[in-house]
């Protein structure tokens, strides 16, 4: 059994978190900095498994709680009505209370005593989960290199969460250049009720269309299933409430994913990927993509994941669309992208009569917000 976390360690997770979230998150800067100066707040973390004592997971929960009680989701009434912290939160009310009001630091502490019990129940119970569908945007642009190459495509999402960047020919994007001239930065797909915006760098090769999609497939451990109100309920609470484009382009996908839901299998990234793979062959190109999941696995899983992929080319052909910190996640072949990095890399794989190729195409924000091309 894993050794309890000392306060300094658990202090200094918060402060980190802190310093982290800004310049785009405030509020949660502002929260983290309020609990790392109070043991008897960030000591709930101690409730979380060992690897799930993570700030994000105890700032995620209060959100729920949050999010559960108000029920219209848009504070407009006095504290009496609602829980006073969410005052401050974007996402809740139309004109938030400042991130650096002098009251949050005794408001978190009332909250927190009063909502003790709840709040060791969801983190002893849950994981962090997010999905985050801005991440379609960098997909977009390697899938329609591979169409161009194969034709008809068949997605496989390993890590696929609750399946949203499944939904790529689903959504709507504006691809904005720098200079607002370049040729290239323009509108793909649509109507939908999610459009994202990427703001571009280089000679990014924006397609034409929405590439063609015949068939898709998630995998994960623990999917989520979207039709289940709690489980679309903590997907929700789990992202940053400063950051509230997020917070309503997730609802809008939830409702494209429940108005016709994308398959979703609960499976091990190595060991079932060919099956799925080797199955949805039979309708399009396989094209296997991962966005910020290698990060959670082992060195050695990340090994053994590579491994299966090239067992998987050796077969049929297929590409690997993987979106991940080269830093994080040295394992994988990262081609001209260095593995020193902090940065998110978008990079390609192609596995052509058995052998595999690397291609590094941009880098870019975590979140999709903007790729800069490198190919």
């Amino acid at each position: 059994m894993s050794e309890p976390l000392p306060d300094s360690e658990l202090a200094q997770r918060f402060r980190n978190n802190a310093m982290s979230s800004l310049p785009r998150a405030p509020l949660y800067a502002a929260l983290s900095r309020t609990i790392a100066e109070d043991p008897r707040l960030y000591g709930l973390l101690r409730h979380a498994p060992p690897t799930q004592q993570l700030p994000v997971l105890l700032l995620a929960a209060v959100h729920s709680l949050l999010l559960d009680a108000v029920d219209d989701r848009s504070v407009t009434g006095s504290a009496d009505l609602v829980p006073e912290l969410a005052l401050w939160y974007p996402n809740l009310t139309a004109e938030p209370r400042r991130a650096d009001d002098r009251r949050l630091p005794g408001v978190v502490a009332r909250f927190f005593d009063e909502h003790r019990a709840a709040l060791v129940d969801i983190v002893s119970g849950r994981h962090t989960q997010t999905n985050e569908v801005g991440r379609s945007g960098l997909l977009l642009v390697a899938f329609g290199l591979v169409e161009a190459e194969v034709g008809a495509l068949a997605h496989v999402d390993v890590g696929a969460s609750a399946g949203l960047n499944l939904l790529v020919d689903r959504l709507a994007y504006h691809y904005v250049a720098d200079d607002g001239r370049q040729p290239g930065a323009e509108r793909v797909g649509g109507p939908s009720p999610v459009e994202l915006r990427v703001d571009t760098r280089g000679a990014v090769p924006v397609p034409a269309s929405i590439p063609s999609i015949a068939a898709r497939c998630g995998i994960d451990r623990r999917p989520i299933d979207l039709t289940d109100d709690g489980e679309a309920h903590w997907l929700e609470a789990c992202v940053w409430p400063d950051q509230t484009d997020r917070f309503e382009r997730l609802r809008a996908a939830i409702d494209i994913a429940r108005a016709d839901p994308p398959e979703l299998l609960a499976g091990d990234a190595t060991t079932s990927l060919a099956p799925v793979a080797e199955r949805l062959d039979r309708a399009g190109h396989v094209v296997v993509t991962n966005s910020w999941v290698l990060n959670y696995f082992s060195a050695d899983e990340r090994v053994d994941y590579v491994a299966a992929l090239d067992r998987l080319g050796a077969s049929i052909d297929l590409s690997w669309v993987y979106v991940e910190s080269p830093g994080l996640t040295p394992e994988l072949p990262w081609g001209a992208a260095t593995t020193e990095s902090s940065l998110t890399a978008l990079n390609l794989a192609r596995w052509r009569d058995g052998q595999r190729s690397v291609e590094h195409l941009a880098v870019c924000h975590p979140h999709g917000y903007w790729m800069q091309w490198q190919a």
